[in-house]
């Protein structure tokens, strides 16, 4: 029974390389000099440090950036409320999403159930299997679920015949 994965999970690498790129243009930067700007990757979380609150703006537009060039989707990150550190100094978690939150993965089963496809949707873990008997039914659901979840970026994976 052919089958496919609804997951949302970043490209890391992309994810890495736009960091590392961000990072560099902040020490190059001119009004960066002398301040303690950066960016701090810990597998899915990522940490913004600057000397205020205009210094950390600067700094997420300058990641937003890179990740667009990188192709690496912005609906990805989940930004924290900016913490106040020793001194003047502030830090932003952020979060890099990973996998399909549990109310998300309900609405999508629903949203298939609504919609009356000849598919099939289940919960497995961070992901939602969705299986038919044909594929054109799994193509149309791939284009429903691309139409209609606009809040993560969903991949789809695991396409088995």
């Amino acid at each position: 029974m052919p089958s496919f994965d609804a997951v949302c999970k970043p490209n890391m690498v992309e994810v890495r390389n736009a960091i590392d790129q961000a990072n560099k243009e902040i020490a190059n930067r001119f009004d960066f000099k002398g301040s303690d700007a950066r960016f701090e990757l810990k597998e899915f979380e990522l940490t913004a440090f600057a000397d205020d609150e205009f210094k950390l703006g600067q700094v997420r537009e300058v990641l937003a950036g890179k990740m667009a060039k990188r192709g690496v989707d912005a609906r990805l990150l989940e930004f924290e409320k900016p913490e106040k550190i020793s001194g003047d100094k502030s830090k932003q978690p952020i979060n890099i999403k990973n996998g399909v939150e549990q109310t998300l993965a309900k609405r999508i089963v629903a949203l298939v159930k609504e919609r009356k496809l000849k598919v099939t949707a289940s919960i497995q873990g961070d992901a939602v299997r969705i299986s038919g008997a044909k594929k054109d039914a799994l193509q149309e659901c791939i284009a429903l679920l691309r139409s209609q979840i606009d809040e993560v970026p969903l991949t789809f994976e695991n396409f088995r015949d």
